[in-house]
């Protein structure tokens, strides 16, 4: 067994292959993902004090390689008081067919980067063809890769970025421009949103930072945060009239981005015109025109990791130096 750390994984995983990787996975109708293991672990004053998720997948081999991966991530809220980060990720890989283990891989890296790459791989059916302006709006490690993931797919060549805390989005575009990028931290967030061609949202917002009135025709809004009931990041007016797309079924149970719509009726689950998989399959139909506006909204799947993980192993054994 190899183990490739965070530094490994992040060069073994390039979006432009990323990206290809996780639409020929989304392609597959074999890959196996059970519902992830909730595992709360309590102290020794007997509250909880770390809560763990087990989340597997394999895909079965047919004349090729078979995989079968489980990712673990540890949330330890305590954390902040002991200088920590309260969040730990791994990925154990293996061979599906004898059980052998094969790599141990850094998780947080495969987890960020495969969220971004399936942000791209959406972008790559729905976003226009000539969208160039692209909105981020956080300042974390994700909101910090999308624009190198957007640029496997469009030809970004405008970033704007918005935070609550503005010194973060300056030092996120700073390092944007020292990488070549025309890149600018905004504080008038619905002018902004009224200019890109992409508006992505990844933050940890309970309530609506992106209003549906401030966005263009034609635009793509791609929303990354809200991965449980008590998060949203876009208000109602965002999806009506607007082409509905989720990279799982599972999103319309998780998210409070699309729960609270649906409860208020403004779509119903018949109205997701499709997910990732049906995309990638070609049994719906993208963009269809350059006036449309589209959403995608993602809460992450293990498919995902196992994609990157995969790309990961396979990239480091093939050029081991």
């Amino acid at each position: 067994m190899i183990v490739i750390d965070a530094t490994a994984t992040r060069q073994a995983l390039p979006f432009g292959p990323l990206v290809d990787a996780l639409r020929a996975q989304f392609a597959d109708d074999r890959c196996v993902v059970p519902p992830r293991h909730v595992h709360e672990i309590s102290s020794a004053a007997g509250d909880a004090a770390l809560t763990s998720l087990i989340m597997p997948a394999w895909q079965p081999g047919a004349g090729r390689a078979s995989y079968y991966g489980v990712k673990v991530v540890n949330i330890a809220p305590g954390n902040a008081a002991r200088g920590l980060p309260g969040l730990h990720a791994s990925y154990l890989l293996h061979d599906a067919a004898t059980g052998v283990p094969l790599a141990l891989i850094d998780g947080d890296e495969i987890t960020t980067r495969r969220t971004v790459a399936a942000s791209a791989l959406a972008a790559s059916f729905l976003a226009r063809r000539d969208a160039r302006h692209l909105l981020v709006v956080g300042a974390g490690r994700v909101a910090a890769l999308l624009p190198q993931a957007y640029g496997a797919v469009r030809g970004i060549e405008r970033v704007s970025v918005w935070a609550r805390d503005h010194r973060q989005a300056e030092r996120m575009a700073a390092g944007w421009r020292a990488q070549g990028l025309e890149a600018v931290a905004i504080t008038d967030l619905a002018a902004a949103a009224a200019q890109a061609d992409i508006v992505s949202c990844a933050t940890l917002a309970t309530t609506p930072l992106i209003q549906g009135r401030w966005l263009a025709p034609g635009s793509h809004l791609d929303l990354i945060g809200s991965f449980t009931p008590a998060m949203c990041e876009a208000d109602d007016a965002c999806f009506a009239g607007a082409m509905l797309y989720v990279d799982t079924d599972e999103a319309l149970r998780k998210s409070g981005d699309l729960l609270g719509p649906l409860a208020r009726g403004v779509f119903t689950a018949a109205d997701v015109r499709g997910t990732l998989a049906d995309l990638a399959r070609g049994r719906c139909a993208g963009r269809p025109g350059a006036a449309e506006r589209t959403v995608f909204k993602s809460v992450g799947t293990a498919l995902e990791d196992l994609a990157a993980a995969v790309l990961a192993y396979e990239e480091v054994v093939a050029n081991p130096g």
